[in-house]
Formats: C-alpha cells, structure tokens, sequence
C-alpha cells in the first residue's frame, strides 16, 4: 500500500480544513471532512494529525483532538478555570434596552415573526433576535402559516427561570404597563398644538 503523502495538497484545502473545525459544535467525521474537502479520507486523517501535532508543538490555548468518532477543536483542559470564567461573566452582562423591549414583545406577543416584532418597535430585530437566541431567552417554536413560512418566535424554559415564573400566565398582565385612556387623552391634549386664529 502506498504511503499517504501530503506535500502536494493545495494550502486552500488546509485552510477549508480549519475554517470547518472552527466552526463545527459537533465533531466532525473524516468521512464527512474528505467529501466536503473532496480529498481522499486516508489524506484527510493525515492532515487532522498533523494539525493536532502542529498546535500541540507551538502551544496554542486549543488542540485538536479525535472524540465520538471525529475530529473536534476544543480549549486545552488546564485552561478550563478561564474558559468558564469567562463564560459565567458572559452570562452576567447586562442585557441592552432593545433586548429587553424585543423580549418582552415577544413574551406578551408569541409565537410572533421576526417581521411582526419589526413592525411593532420600528428597526429590524435580527442582530436583537441573534443575541436573545444565543442567551436561550427565545426560541424558533413554529412556523407561519402565510406566504414565506415565517419563523415564529417564543420564550424558552430558561426565561421564565430567569424571572422566577412558572408558566407565561404568571406574567403581570400588560396593562400595567400601558396607561389608561384617559392618561393618553390628557397627554395628547396636553401635546395637542391649537393654531393660533390671529395667524390665519
């Protein structure tokens, strides 16, 4: 059998190789990797070895390593002290204003579509959607039945955790939070601009 050799493989293909370590939440198969890089598995588990050796060698914060029947990148183990500081402080961050306006549109409002929320704050929320979803508050729970199949939205388990509630109805109901029509009629005669006749 002829030894694998992999002088001649394209830079590119090492390259592709990283970027789809990188990205992968799962361990990736070789069989999977030499389809996706068109490459023979024998030179494709080659190259996964020599990358775990190579970051292993110039003491990188990550290595490489074959786990559930494929290759995954993972931070090296005596850094996990960091690693889940970091996350823990990740978790405490504030969440911004726009945040906590979408969240709460769609806790009262769900299942509700990324275009129903937009409509109702006036900006497009995906980059708020995004972050909302990276947090585990929402969730994608159906679809639209309409033109398009729209994702609609709703809130997780973890949210009413966060706030201490058993279901959505222990929610505090949202008319506390809207005034009364006659708090609007007053602003609004209050806001009202009467022309002035002696100018007509």
């Amino acid at each position: 059998m002829a030894k694998v050799t992999t002088g001649d493989i394209d830079p590119e293909i090492v390259k592709a190789l990283e970027a789809i370590l990188l990205v992968a939440v799962e361990p990736v198969t070789v069989k999977l990797l030499a389809q996706v890089l068109e490459q023979p598995s024998s030179v494709v588990e080659v190259l996964c070895n020599r990358l775990a050796a190579s970051y292993e060698e110039a003491g990188h914060g990550f290595q490489l390593v074959r786990v559930a029947g494929g290759f995954r990148l993972q931070s090296r183990p005596e850094l996990a002290p960091y690693v889940e500081r970091f996350i823990l402080d990740g978790q405490q961050a504030r969440i911004s204003s726009a945040a906590l306006e979408t969240l709460a549109i769609i806790a009262y409002k769900q299942p509700i579509s990324r275009v129903q929320i937009s409509a109702i704050r006036g900006v497009d929320p995906e980059s708020v959607l995004r972050t909302l979803q990276a947090r585990g508050y929402i969730t994608e729970v159906s679809r639209d039945d309409g033109p398009g199949l729209a994702v609609m939205y709703g809130t997780t388990p973890l949210f009413l955790e966060r706030l201490g509630l058993n279901s959505l109805e222990d929610l505090p109901p949202i008319s506390d939070f809207v005034p009364d029509a006659g708090v609007v009629e007053a602003l609004e005669a209050g806001l009202r601009v009467v022309p002035d006749p002696t100018t007509t």
